[in-house]
Order: structure tokens, then sequence, then C-alpha cells
């Protein structure tokens, strides 16, 4: 009986993960994540109940808390499109912060508050002590066990502060929605001093004008963890965005419980924040970009890369024009392949910078690079086989563009901080399936 032939997934390359090969460990988190979610609306729903109410508050309160959902995802997403984090671990993060981090820190929140702080301190103190000093070390230490999960799980996708900030945004935005249910359903059971009127004020506060607090904060956990997985040795930088996470999320809450003043002051340390974030996630855009321009043009030899690519692959501009003429050249599974492509292409610049800092060795290096290279070509192959002639690309107008040329060839590109390897032939040519020898030279 002859073996299986095994299934290339363009997708298990690019995630650098082996193909055909279930993520059990994510999934099973995910699906753990989005039980402890269902616990906690439940818990909601019923809240209103023991407080002599029906199930009407948690009705109303759940739509506010889902109505910005979409759009800040959107938002957030809009930052994730050099190099998009795959939608399962996206998932799975924003189902961690709505589920797991949500309940257990409700649970340790209530316990310390009803018997820790308030019968040592009274009701005002205690709830001030446990909202600045109580709350933020346990939500921010569940809220980071995420990102520290996808270190242990997908370190290969954290390649840069981005990655960190995006994947601590999903957790910080499933946990803030969460929360909010709670707070505008508690608003709600307050006639005597608003009802409606305070959920309102409550929505525009936590809904409208700090959406993105609980992202903010988690994002200093999100920049140490990815560092410490794009860096040797670098486990310290998590303890440290910890560390920062809980300052930041302990200066707002106790600032918060000072009136309006102590509101102004920590809405302006929230936006200095914001900004900043907006800086390292325009440098490190820049950095990406960086090293498409400086690692790519190495592989021109190779025939899958050209100048005219390497432009076309450092501009989102760029990369949204080639995927929109594939896909009018060829369809949509010619704009498929094209962003098999530019993902391949993206991933093996940064693979280099990974190989630089001495994260992998240099079996992994080749391994991982041979595959992306393989990719690459199968993704032009299954572009032109929808489209054996194309058009001339708009980016390659003033010279050839390694997507619509059929031959590609080996050729030695020594990797960044190894040796040169000096064993490859530059007349031999790529496979299209990873991990295979390619055909013998051309005469």
């Amino acid at each position: 009986m002859a073996a299986p032939v095994p299934v290339f997934d363009p997708r298990a390359v690019i995630e650098g993960r082996p193909p055909g090969r279930a993520r059990v460990g994510l999934i099973v988190g995910t699906v753990i994540a989005a039980a402890c979610a269902l616990i906690m609306l439940l818990v909601f729903a019923g809240e209103s109940e023991l407080r002599g109410h029906s199930e009407l508050p948690f009705l109303i309160a759940v739509p506010f808390a889902l109505l910005p959902v979409p759009l800040l995802i959107a938002l957030v997403l809009l930052v994730d499109r050099l190099e998009p984090e795959p939608r399962a671990n996206l998932l799975f993060a924003f189902a961690w912060g709505a589920g797991v981090a949500a309940l257990v820190a409700v649970v340790i929140n209530s316990l310390g508050l009803e018997y820790v702080t308030m019968p040592a301190l009274g009701k005002n103190a205690g709830q001030f002590v446990s909202a600045t000093f109580g709350a933020p070390p346990v939500e921010e230490t569940l809220k980071g066990l995420a990102l520290v999960l996808l270190l242990r799980l997908r370190r290969q996708e954290l390649d840069g502060p981005t990655d960190g900030i995006i994947y601590a945004a999903m957790v910080g935005l499933g946990f803030a929605m969460m929360e909010n249910i709670s707070y505008y359903i508690d608003a709600l059971l307050k006639p005597e001093i608003g009802g409606a009127k305070l959920l309102g004020i409550t929505f525009v506060m936590r809904g409208v004008l700090s959406p993105f607090a609980h992202p903010i904060f988690t994002s200093m956990i999100g920049i140490g963890v990815a560092y410490a997985a794009s860096h040797r040795r670098a486990g310290w930088a998590i303890p440290l965005g910890w560390l920062g996470a809980m300052l930041l999320h302990g200066t707002w809450n106790g600032l918060s419980e000072l009136g309006l003043p102590g509101l102004g002051i920590a809405y302006v340390i929230l936006l200095c924040v914001f900004v900043a974030l907006i800086v390292v996630l325009v440098y490190d855009r820049n950095r990406i970009i960086g090293l498409i321009r400086r690692c790519l043009p190495g592989y021109v030899p190779t025939g899958l890369v050209t100048p005219q690519d390497v432009e076309m692959l450092s501009t989102l501009r760029g990369r949204r024009t080639a995927r929109n003429w594939a896909r009018i050249s060829g369809g949509r599974p010619a704009a498929a392949a094209m962003t098999d492509y530019q993902l391949a292409a993206t991933e093996l610049a940064m693979l280099h910078q990974r190989a630089e800092r001495g994260v992998i060795g240099r079996e992994e290096f080749e391994t991982r690079r041979h595959a992306l290279l393989g990719l690459m070509q199968a993704a032009r192959m299954a572009f032109l086989r929808r489209r054996p002639e194309p058009p001339v690309p708009p980016w390659a107008a003033a010279g050839p563009s390694g997507f619509t040329q059929r031959e590609a060839y080996r050729a030695p590109v020594p990797p960044p901080g190894f040796p040169a390897p000096g064993q490859q032939a530059p007349g031999q040519r790529w496979s299209a399936a990873p991990h295979q020898p390619g055909p013998p030279p051309r005469p």
C-alpha cells in the first residue's frame, strides 16, 4: 500500500507548524475560555434576579457591551495588516480575556473585597484599596497568562512589539466587554441615582471614551512577551511588562476614584500611553519594511523575487495593488496565491532577523527558509495555472516580477549570522513542495 502523500498547507508553512496537525492546545484553550465566558453570562443573568429584578437589565446591558466591540476589533486588525496574525490565535486571545480572565478575576476580586479589604478598612476605603492595589495585579496576571501561553504554544508568531500589542489588545477587549456588562447592569439596578441615565453616562465613559483602557494596560505585558520571544535570554522582559501593566492599571483605577479632577488626569495619562503605543507600532512597521528591503534582495538570484517585487512588498498600497491585480487576472484563487506569496516573503525577511539575534539555530533556519521559498514557488505556480499568460503587473512595469516567471533556481544565499552554506548549486531549481529536493540542475 502506497504511503499517503502529505498535503501542502500554505497556512501551516506561514505559521511555522507541521502541516495537517490539529492545534490541539489552542483549540482546547479556546473551548475552555468560551465555556468560562458562558458561565460569566449566566452569572450576570442571575445577578439581577438575586437583587429583586427580572433579566431585563442583563438583556439591555449585553447589547450595550457588544455594540463597540466589532469596531474596536476592526481597528486592531487594521494595525495587523503587514504581517497578520492567525485568526485562531486572535480568537483564543479574545476568548481568554472574556472567559478565563474575567471569570477568575471576578471570583478573586469579590472574595478579596468581601473578606479582606472591606472588613479591615470599611466600605469606602476597602473599595478604593481593592480597586487600586488589589484588582490590577489580579486582572493583569490573568490577562497576561494568555500571552504567556501563546509564547509557549506559538512562539514563532511573536516577531516584534506589534504582535504583542495585537494579542494583548484582543485579550483586553474580551475582558473589557465582560466587565462592561457588569457595570451596565449595576447602573440599571440603581434607579435611585439615575437608572437609564446612569447607564448612558457609564456607556459613554467606558464604551466610548475609554474602550482601549484594558488593551493599553495589557499591551505592556504584550510588548514584554514579544521581546522575550524575539530575543535570546530576554525572559526578564515579561515581569517588567507585567509590572508596567499593573502600575498603569492601578494608577487609572486610583485616579478614577478621586472624582472629575482625578479622572481627567487619568485620561491624560492614558492618552499619552496610547500615543506612545502608536509610535511603537509605526517604528515596528518600519522595522519590518527595512528587513524586507535588506534581506529579500539577496534572493533575487533564485528568480522568486525581483527588485520590483521588493518595492511592492515594502508598502501596504503596493501589496493591495498586487492582490487586486491577481484577483482581476485570475479570480479569488489567484488573489489567495498572491497573499500566500506576500506573507511567505515577509516571514522570510523576519526569519533572517531571528537568525541574526540567535533565537533560532542554523538547522531550523534552513528548514524554515526552504519551506517559505517553496511556498513562494507554489503560490506562483498556483497563480500561473489560473492565468498562464498574465498581463504585466502594475508594480513591475520597469522590470520583471518573480511572481510571473515560471522558472526559479537555487542560489547560494548565506543566512546572516551563519557561515555561507556553499553546498547549493546556482543551477538547481526550487521545488514547489518544501522539504523535498528539487530536480537535477539544468544542463
